[in-house]
């Protein structure tokens, strides 16, 4: 079952703008709302993102992140790299 591009496209148009207002009502650092409202924008796009793939053979150029991603990334610096010792 593929869904239409544009409706996904509204529902992260919502998400986006539920985010806003989540964060313009913060209530402090881990604000749960804003947390909240996050995942349900990476969750709206990535939906957004597959109808649009699915339908047009098309995607976006915007990512969505995760801890794994990040987690990738510092696996990816080579740990064998040579350091250059400058001295004074």
């Amino acid at each position: 079952m593929s869904i239409d591009p544009r409706v996904a496209l509204s529902s992260l148009t919502t998400a986006l703008e539920e985010h806003l207002i989540a964060a313009s009502n913060r209530r402090g650092d881990g604000d749960p709302s804003v947390e909240a409202a996050f995942f349900a924008v990476a969750d709206a796009f990535e939906v957004y993102e597959d109808a649009l793939y699915e339908s047009y053979n098309e995607v976006t150029p915007l990512q969505v992140f995760d801890d794994e991603d990040e987690e990738d990334e510092v696996a990816d610096v080579d740990e064998d790299e040579d350091l250059e010792i400058v001295e004074e």
